[in-house]
């Protein structure tokens, strides 16, 4: 069993920068993606990063990319995301997830990640 949880969220205002944080607590060694999802009200959850836990290729959304930074530090087991350049359309609960699947149908596929953490919250204000 995975336990996911997030830290770091908080409001800042547009162009400032924030760090999300995800510890995983138990079995991980067995996980071939951990991503960061953000979902805002009203609408679908959706894929920001996601990093092969074990190739470390990397992944984003055409939305932040060049802004957003994903990371692992497996010593720590923690994945982070570190948020750049931030905009008022950035504000949403952000879930850090972890899949123990192989082919969960894509790094941004809701559906492929078994593991999810309770959510954090990030508001940027214009």
């Amino acid at each position: 069993q995975v336990q996911l949880v997030e830290s770091g969220g908080g409001s800042v205002q547009a162009g400032g920068s924030l760090r999300l944080s995800c510890a995983a607590f138990g079995y991980t060694y067995s996980s071939y993606y951990m991503g960061w999802f953000r979902q805002a009200p009203g609408k679908e959850r959706e894929g920001v990063a996601a990093i092969h836990t074990t190739g470390g290729n990397t992944y984003y959304a055409d939305s932040v990319k060049g802004r957003f930074t994903i990371s692992q530090d497996n010593a720590k087991n923690t994945l982070y995301l570190q948020m750049n350049s931030l905009k008022p359309e950035d504000t949403a609960m952000y879930y850090c997830a972890l899949t123990t699947w192989p082919d969960g149908g894509g790094w941004n596929a809701v559906s492929g990640y078994n593991y999810w953490g309770q959510g954090t919250q990030v508001t940027v204000s214009s």
